[in-house]
C-alpha cells in the first residue's frame, strides 16, 4: 500500500473520484446531505446545484434539477392526497 492509498483510506471524504467539481466547497455535498438526513431526491438536487456551473454541462444539470424537483413535487402531492384520503376514510365511521 502506498502513502497515497493510506491517506485515501484514512480520509475518504477528502477524495473525489471522477473530477474535481465538488472540491471548491467548504462543505462537501455528501457531508451536507448526510448531516441533514436528506432523501435521495433532495440529495440529487443538492449535488446538481453544487456542480452545474463547474461540470461543463450546465443546461443538462439544470434540467436534471428540474426533473428531481418535479419528482419530489409528485411524491409530496401523492403523499398529501393519501393522507387526505386516510383522514376522510377515518371520519366516515
Amino acid at each position: 500500500m502506498t502513502n497515497k492509498d493510506m491517506f485515501d483510506e484514512a480520509f475518504p471524504t477528502d477524495k473525489q473520484v471522477g473530477g474535481s467539481h465538488y472540491k471548491q466547497f467548504i462543505i462537501q455535498p455528501w457531508t451536507f446531505i448526510r448531516k441533514n438526513g436528506l432523501n435521495p431526491l433532495q440529495a440529487n438536487i443538492i449535488r446538481y446545484v453544487c456542480r452545474y456551473l463547474t461540470k461543463g454541462k450546465a443546461i443538462e444539470d439544470l434540467e436534471k434539477i428540474k426533473h428531481y424537483c418535479d419528482l419530489e413535487i409528485k411524491h409530496l402531492r401523492e403523499e398529501n392526497d393519501g393522507n387526505h384520503q386516510k383522514r376522510n376514510n377515518g371520519s366516515k365511521k
